[in-house]
């Protein structure tokens, strides 16, 4: 990446699955960037601009996540620069693989690889076996190692004898040793699986990760083994350790989780999705620092966060109720062993005899194939791929997109994934979809390329007589990167808004902006539901009536009597969702509406950042919609709200990555109010003034906040410089011009 930005001099693009990892690289790469001169700008969320910013000079190095790198890509081909993409960099590839994501990877490269002979494209996984159906789509070279900078040895555990993985052993392991740990009856009623006897041997001095099946599971985990162990890890570095529970309390409020109270004295705590990403971030720093050591955690860790550790237990061969995948397998247990710390890393799976043959089979068997999934019809990737592609101008007739189509992925793979329909017929079919749904309007036109196609594909006459062009409707879908599941409720919820827009407080807004798909998912609880409506406002009252929801049904849903008349499952839900997002906006404390709501706080986090990326995708769907000018002004505010959620004063300091709102509130009170403040500021002097700032975390703060600046200033710049310059079209110059010729 470096070589591409500062010796080739063009653009990069990494692109990665998940928002913490996007943070964590920006914070690690942001001191290269003040060093070496160039940018790194963040496309996550609600963060990016499209299309990014032309720089004079510096190069930048955008990092994505996979939705945000789709849409940076479809940018740069509308602006017609997609050849100053050098390199295109996608961490773990076989995400490609997996529902509505991976469609949009496997769109994001195809696209590049037919508009761009100049861009590379490097993918990297440890998890993917039919490279060969990969190799081919990408037109790439293959290049794969076993070598782990740390030796990793696999167990397995039965009863209380542990088994080392031996392929070349006749049932695939071979008797390794004894548990030599003294249960009493009372501690194998509580610890059947002895886990402690396990997790003893590695800390306090060496970290342990205990993967579980499920959320609930990792906290009772957690918990039951705080019960056994001996009271001499709470002496382990108990300062610190009482330092962090102090820290959870600031950025919380004054609160703290009654299990993390009770664990982290003894050096351990769970991790999973229902924390927040303040409290993740403290912990994590926690873990990485050695003051926790062991962490009851869910499958998301193993494809998250850099956490490794000198043991991995998996307490069962399970992921919620699934059966574990050798994918999973191999990422989980690929967090043993730690580079430069540890000389060995060691993993364990505990099971039951009723599952030992399954696991036996399960870890000698090879890693799953990785198939496309572009024309699954959940993830409706065809036809968002070919509304994109008509709304580029890169295809607008069929046999461009069936040629279009022929080489992706899913092309690649067609004869083992096509087994009723031809590619023509889904193709055909697809586009009768978008036509149906008004995103796309046919041309009848009748080209001579049209008909050379016609003769080499075998398509009726009539089928090649059209090319299409996108609809205002279509552009704005395909613009504001919406599923097309929800385009036409979106625009029907937009244009009946116009008719009654409620706006003495922000609920219609939030409604409006309220992700759909998280609505079909939800189950509000309808006695806190009919409490939080009869303390709504008259005109919050209107807003639920303008959407089609009255208090007398939710008054009947919460006293269990039964309804006649039909009202919409979606809307409703949506509403009730809405509630929550509205409280937050107004309390801006997570802990207060999670116990309102009886949410898990990390649900609420993740729907708020959920309506934060959904407001910037409608924002730029009324961009282009002339109609709901209206909305634009209020959306660009909503967005900024829902991003940061937090008292308008932390705002600015949050723009700089790896600041969270507890950092953010330390920061202000101690004087640091501006991006200005924060760029000039010099580490040391902060780590003195401010609560648990490592040095490693000062400078990342200083380098992130720097290049911000500098990021603005020379925005900027070129607007000035653009303002100036003597426009191309300058009727003076032509004339020059040609006189000269």
């Amino acid at each position: 990446m470096l070589q591409e930005l500062l010796c080739r001099r063009k653009d990069v693009l990494m692109i990665l699955p998940y928002v913490a990892i996007v943070q964590e690289k920006i914070s690690g790469l942001s001191s290269f960037g003040v060093e070496l001169g160039f940018f790194v700008e963040e496309y996550a969320g609600s963060k990016g601009k499209f299309p990014p910013i032309k720089r004079r000079e510096k190069k930048s190095l955008y990092i994505a996540t996979i939705e945000k790198g789709h849409s940076l890509v479809n940018s740069l081909i509308e602006t017609e620069r997609i050849n100053s993409l050098g390199l295109v960099v996608v961490d773990e590839l076989h995400m490609i693989g997996e529902g509505s994501r991976g469609a949009i990877l496997e769109m994001t490269l195809a696209k590049i690889l037919y508009t761009s002979r100049t861009t590379q494209i490097i993918g990297m996984s440890a998890t993917l076996s039919n490279v060969e159906d990969l190799q081919e789509f990408l037109q790439a070279e293959y290049y794969t190692s076993q070598f782990r900078p740390v030796e990793l040895k696999e167990y397995l555990k039965i009863k209380d004898a542990i088994y080392e993985v031996d392929s070349k052993a006749e049932n695939g392991m071979t008797f390794s040793r004894l548990l030599n740990y003294k249960y009493s009856d009372t501690l194998k009623k509580m610890d059947p699986d002895h886990l402690v006897a396990l997790v003893t041997e590695v800390i306090p001095n060496y970290s342990c990760l205990v993967f579980c099946p499920t959320k609930k599971n990792c906290e009772n985990v957690a918990e039951m083994m705080c019960k056994i162990l001996s009271k001499e890890y709470l002496k382990h570095k108990e300062k610190e350790k009482h330092e962090v529970i102090k820290n959870l309390k600031n950025i919380s409020s004054g609160n703290l989780c009654p299990v993390l109270k009770h664990t982290i004295p003894f050096g351990v705590a769970y991790h999973h999705s229902g924390l927040t990403s303040d409290e993740r971030k403290l912990l994590e720093e926690a873990y990485s620092t050695g003051v926790l050591c062991l962490f009851t955690c869910t499958s998301t860790l193993a494809a998250g966060v850099n956490l490794p550790a000198r043991r991995v237990i998996l307490r069962a061969p399970y992921v919620a109720k699934e059966f574990l995948k050798r994918n999973q397998y191999k990422q989980m247990i690929g967090r043993a062993g730690r580079a430069g710390i540890d000389s060995a890393g060691e993993s364990i799976l505990i099971l039951q005899e009723k599952d030992k043959q399954q696991v036996l089979e399960l870890i000698s068997r090879p890693l799953e194939n990785c198939y496309s999934q572009l024309v699954q019809e959940f993830t409706k990737g065809i036809q968002t791929l070919f509304l994109s592609l008509i709304g580029l101008k890169i295809a607008t007739n069929l046999g461009d997109l069936y040629h279009f189509m022929s080489g992706t992925f899913f092309g690649v793979q067609q004869k083992i994934l096509l087994k009723e329909r031809s590619l023509w017929e889904i193709t055909v079919e697809s586009l009768r979809y978008l036509t149906e749904k008004g995103l796309l309007q046919k041309d009848t036109i009748l080209t001579e390329k049209g008909l050379l196609q016609k003769d080499t594909i075998h398509g009726s006459e009539e089928e090649f007589q059209y090319s299409f062009h996108i609809t205002k409707l279509g552009r704005a879908s395909f613009k504001g990167a919406i599923d097309l599941a929800y385009c036409d409720s979106l625009y029907r919820d937009l244009k009946k808004g116009l008719e009654g827009l409620v706006l003495e407080s922000l609920l219609h807004l939030v409604y409006l902006t309220t992700p759909y798909d998280m609505a079909s998912q939800c189950n509000p609880d309808w006695m806190i539901y009919f409490r939080q409506f009869s303390q709504l406002s008259p005109a919050e009252q209107n807003v639920a009536v303008l959407v089609g929801v009255s208090e007398n049904f939710i008054g009947k849903k919460a006293s269990g009597q039964a309804i006649r008349k039909k009202v919409d499952k979606n809307i409703v839900n949506r509403l009730y969702l809405s509630f929550v997002l509205y409280t937050l906006l107004k309390e801006t404390n997570i802990w207060s509406v999670s116990e309102k709501f009886n949410m898990p706080r990390g649900y609420i986090q993740n729907l708020l950042s959920g309506a934060a990326a959904f407001s910037s995708c409608v924002l730029h769907f009324c961009e282009e919609l002339e109609e709901f000018w209206v909305y634009r002004a209020l959306l660009v505010e909503l967005t900024k709200k829902l991003t940061y959620c937090v008292k308008t004063e932390l705002i600015p300091l949050m723009e700089v990555t790896g600041v969270l709102e507890g950092r953010a509130r330390q920061l202000y009170n101690a004087g640091y109010k501006s991006l200005m403040h924060l760029a000039n500021a010099n580490p040391e002097v902060l780590i003195k003034t401010i609560d648990h700032l490592s040095r490693r975390q000062a400078k990342q703060i200083v380098s992130s906040a720097k290049l911000l600046l500098h990021e603005k200033a020379e925005a900027l710049q070129e607007e000035v410089e653009e303002l100036l310059r003597l426009p191309s079209d300058f009727p003076g110059i032509v004339a020059f011009s040609v006189e000269k010729a």
